[in-house]
């Protein structure tokens, strides 16, 4: 926080930059900046040595085109250290509208650039499965099969129609999933329906209603 001032300036938006300071914070600072000087007025976590009253520098926002009306950026900056910034300005006008003071917001793309790098990696293109290591486990079948379905239908089980259950299980019954003991209800669970419900829709799927069959009344 800076120390007080009698410039209103800092005391009109000293509220403003310390809340953007302190919900960003540790990894953002907030400057101030006079227009007429080109001096730094104030700052707010202050990622290098600089302090009021030294350089503001803004003549890089002469180069830029504003992304809104007195708005400039998000624009890259480096520190001497290397870290990379994303800044954006705002230029602040006076009740006659002249511009009376910028604000910067420089936010340390560090921490980001790490967390982006770390789900890249789990994101990551993995080896093939080698299937004779699951052919035998019909589980895994199961899951891959009513997972895939969820996939390519973009909904969640809940939402699922009659006619999408007997396509997952007309896929299950190619892969031979209901010749074994206790299948039905493992796919119920995994389709959330009830075993009664998995039974009548495998029913449906083996025999189904010829030509000239009505609806079912039940």
């Amino acid at each position: 926080m800076p120390a007080e001032t009698p410039d209103p300036r800092v005391l009109t938006w000293s509220p403003v930059c310390r809340a953007v300071a302190l919900l960003l914070g540790p990894y953002a600072e907030v400057v101030l900046h006079d227009t007429a000087t080109d001096r730094v007025l104030a700052i707010w976590n202050p990622m290098t040595a600089r302090a009021p009253g030294d350089p503001s520098l803004l003549g890089e926002l002469d180069e830029l085109d504003p992304s809104a009306p007195d708005v400039y950026g998000p624009y890259e900056k480096l520190l001497p250290d290397g870290r990379r910034l994303s800044t954006v300005s705002a230029v602040l006008r006076d009740a006659a509208g002249r511009p009376s003071a910028v604000l910067c917001v420089n936010l340390d793309r560090g921490p980001l650039d790490q967390a982006a790098a770390l789900l890249a990696n789990f994101a990551a293109p993995t080896a093939p499965r080698p299937e004779s290591l699951f052919e035998r486990d019909w589980t895994e079948r199961i899951n891959d099969v009513v997972g895939g379905h969820v996939r390519a239908q973009g909904r969640p089980l809940e939402r699922f129609t009659r006619e999408d259950r007997l396509a997952v299980l007309r896929e299950l019954d190619a892969a031979g999933v209901f010749a074994v003991r206790r299948a039905v209800p493992a796919v119920a669970i995994a389709l959330r329906i009830s075993r009664s419900t998995a039974y009548a829709l495998l029913a449906e799927l083996k025999h189904p209603a010829g030509p000239g069959v009505g609806p079912r009344k039940d």
